[in-house]
C-alpha cells in the first residue's frame, strides 16, 4: 500500500463527504438521479444504535477531503457456516485512480474480513465497467461469478410480497 494513501473508518462528521462520494459514484455509473440517501439516513444507518453498514474512507497525502469510499456490510453464508463481507460500493475519485487508492481500500477490507473470520468477500460490478473488472481480475485475482444473476425487489415489489403471505 502506498504510504501516500491513508484509510480509516468513517465517522459521523464524515456524512456529507460520504454522500458526495455516493453522488459521484452514481454519476459515474450513469444513474445520478437514483441517489435517495440523505445525511440523516446515512447518520442513522452507518452510525446509529444498530448500524446496517460500515464505511471506509481513503485520503491522499495532504488532503482533508476523502478521495475514496468503500461501503460494506456483513452477510452470512449457509454453505460455509461463516459470515461474509459484502462490498456494496467502492468509489475512487478520477484524479486518484491508478495511485493505489482502490488497492489500499481492498487491503483494509481484507484485513477486516480476516479479523471477522469471513469466508468470502463479495461485490458486484457493472458489465460495462471494464477498467474496474480488469482491476478486480488482474490486480486482486478476483473470480467472476458468471453463473449467478442479480435479482432485486424495490418499493412496491417489496410491498406486493405481503399478498403472497398465507392467511393467518
Amino acid at each position: 500500500m502506498p504510504s501516500a494513501v491513508k484509510i480509516r473508518a468513517a465517522r459521523p462528521e464524515d456524512v456529507d463527504d460520504i454522500l458526495q462520494l455516493i453522488v459521484d459514484l452514481a454519476t459515474y455509473e450513469k444513474e445520478p438521479d437514483s441517489v435517495k440517501a440523505t445525511p440523516d439516513l446515512l447518520r442513522e444507518n452507518l452510525f446509529g444504535a444498530h448500524p446496517y453498514a460500515h464505511a471506509l474512507l481513503a485520503f491522499a497525502e495532504d488532503t482533508a477531503k476523502p478521495v475514496g469510499l468503500a461501503l460494506y456490510f456483513f452477510n452470512y453464508s449457509t454453505w460455509t457456516g461463516r459470515p461474509g463481507l459484502f462490498l456494496e460500493d467502492l468509489y475512487v475519485t478520477p484524479t486518484s485512480r491508478g495511485q493505489g487508492t482502490g488497492t489500499a481500500l481492498f487491503a483494509e477490507l481484507g484485513r477486516i474480513a480476516q479479523e471477522k473470520n469471513c469466508a468470502r468477500l463479495d461485490w458486484s460490478v457493472l458489465k460495462w465497467n471494464q477498467p474496474s473488472i480488469d482491476f478486480y481480475e488482474k490486480k486482486l485475482g478476483a473470480a467472476r461469478m458468471s453463473e449467478w444473476v442479480g435479482m432485486r425487489l424495490e418499493g412496491d415489489g417489496i410491498a406486493r410480497l405481503q399478498a403472497l403471505a398465507p392467511p393467518s
